[in-house]
């Protein structure tokens, strides 16, 4: 048996003996059940091994962790279903009534934040004596500012949050991580890495942008219309699965292949089936779909967080990080609530939004796998790697941990707060 089919065999178990423990003592919401239940059981290890007491296991599993690659297991792995399943399990036809709210907020925020990180965080790194390069600060501003779509989804799912309110939170999710993956590979090719050119330049980063960006949208167009009508053309549940399974994985490898954004084609394309759904699937094939893609999404969404958690084995910390991480901690939360501040006129100027919602899409703004697999894909020798893969793990950590634990009463809060005298809650 292939070493990496033994790694993953070895992830699943650890992940279902998490999931069982969460659900059997504890009770919270899964996703951060399962990560801080790792990152607990990992520091255990590390705390165990000093003193030899793990024999050889935390050694063990660091090397069945660093097998499976958390950069390639997520970016050209799972990131296509779950986003997938995501943008397919939301209301196509009112998130198109949103879509220019749902796209500001993408947009903006997600702009004005890995501006605000960058610079924060360069101004952090060279207080604590880390010489991290200004362009590299940018870099890091872009992988830590779009949110994880995975976490916010299955915390919506808990709340009874206003159906339009769910929508531009979800659906801001879902582009902003598409649109912070585009910047990510904008500024990388700025700094040399990722899609370099002989002479990277602002035309350069513009052109990059809008082939990634404008070109994944219009991918993922093609990509759903085509499943759409491969689907409405017959009855067979099986094979509709199997078409919407072929759609992503191909659609996603291609879309990578040809320099566009897979991502944003994977949201898309779910968007289109979401859209059509009653027509594509006849009768009670679209239960079978839907349940498909419903158990898929939450079986992978658990793998994905336990490996975020168990993950902290493989992170190696200076006194001068943990500095850095603390600030960028208070930092992140600060640029998140500025630039969605930013974005909320134009956004609440369309659709009505109360002031609570920027303080909901402020905390609710949980980072995931995505970040921790940009900062793992940063080139091995890079001297500030290590620094801002730290940085990283800190804050997903903590916006799994703390923020995840009390968002749920917070949109409790927020919906009493202002709740309309019809009674109707208006966020």
């Amino acid at each position: 048996m292939s070493t990496a089919v033994g790694a993953f065999a070895v992830l699943l178990v650890v992940t279902a003996l998490l999931a069982w423990a969460n659900e059997r003592y504890t009770r919270i919401p899964t996703t951060v059940g399962v990560t801080l239940a790792g990152a607990l059981a990992s520091i255990g290890l590390i705390t165990l091994d000093r003193f030899g007491l793990t024999f050889g296991l935390r050694t063990e599993l660091a090397h069945l962790l660093e097998t499976l690659d958390f950069t390639d297991f997520v970016l050209n792995g799972i990131l296509s279903f779950l986003l997938f399943a995501g943008a397919m399990s939301l209301n196509a036809r009112q998130m198109l009534r949103q879509r220019r709210s749902v796209l500001t907020l993408a947009f903006v925020s997600t702009a004005i934040s890995t501006a605000l990180m960058g610079l924060a965080s360069y101004a952090v790194f060279r207080l604590v004596g880390l010489d991290v390069p200004l362009l590299w600060c940018f870099l890091f501003g872009a992988l830590i500012s779009p949110t994880d779509p995975v976490a916010v989804l299955d915390l919506l799912k808990r709340t009874k949050i206003p159906e339009r309110v769910r929508i531009l939170i979800a659906g801001e999710s879902l582009f902003n991580d598409g649109i912070g993956v585009v910047f990510f590979i904008v500024i990388g090719s700025l700094v040399g890495i990722g899609h370099t050119t002989p002479e990277p330049g602002a035309s350069t980063a513009a052109l990059v942008f809008a082939q990634e960006a404008l070109g994944g949208i219009a991918f993922g167009l093609v990509l759903g219309f085509i499943c759409y009508k491969l689907c409405a053309s017959i009855e067979a549940h099986a094979l509709e699965v199997l078409i919407t399974v072929a759609t992503v994985v191909g659609g996603y490898v291609a879309a990578v292949d040809l320099g566009l954004s897979g991502p944003l084609a994977m949201v898309v394309a779910g968007l289109i089936m979401s859209w059509g759904k009653d027509v594509a699937f006849h009768g009670a094939t679209v239960h079978h779909v839907e349940g498909f893609w419903e158990t898929l999404d939450e079986i992978l969404n658990i793998v994905l967080f336990a490996f975020i958690g168990l993950d902290v084995l493989l992170t190696e910390t200076t006194g001068a990080q943990i500095v850095a991480s603390a600030l960028l901690i208070i930092a992140a939360l600060l640029a998140r609530f500025i630039s969605v501040g930013a974005a909320m006129p134009f956004v609440r100027s369309r659709d009505g939004y109360g002031p609570w919602t920027v303080r909901v899409l402020t905390w609710g703004g949980l980072r995931g796998g995505i970040a921790i697999s940009l900062a793992l894909g940063l080139p091995g020798d890079s001297p500030y790697r290590t620094h801002l893969v730290t940085v990283t793990y800190a804050i997903v950590i903590f916006t799994i941990a703390v923020q995840g634990l009390t968002m749920l009463p917070l949109v409790n809060r927020a919906i009493e707060a202002d709740r309309s005298p019809s009674d109707q809650p208006a966020i």
